[in-house]
């Protein structure tokens, strides 16, 4: 069964919270879709809009992504190599903290 898509509320909710979680507040914003005059703040409604069409556009082309696999590796291996870590460019900073 496909999962059932989230409804506007639901995605305004979520937004919400991951703005939230990294202290933005879209209460600031002026309410609506019109833009606030005075500084040219887009309107709260708007700004979820454009973040709901985003999340609907994006976040699922993203989620599904895999990485390639090298040139004649077994398919049945390729999801696993897939899900490894991306190489970083200075391996030891995200490495010399997690030793004991």
């Amino acid at each position: 069964m496909a999962p059932t898509p989230p409804t506007d509320a639901e995605l305004d909710t979520m937004i919400r919270a991951r703005l939230a979680s990294l202290g933005i507040d879209l209460d600031q914003l002026p309410p609506g879709t019109a833009a606030d005059p005075e500084t040219g703040s887009p309107g709260r409604d708007s700004v979820l809009a454009s973040l709901r069409a985003f999340v609907r556009g994006t976040v699922g082309t993203l989620a599904a992504y895999q990485l390639p696999a090298p040139p004649g590796t077994d398919p049945a291996t390729a999801k696993a190599l897939s899900q490894q870590p991306a190489p970083m460019l200075y391996p030891s900073i995200s490495t010399e903290w997690r030793r004991a």
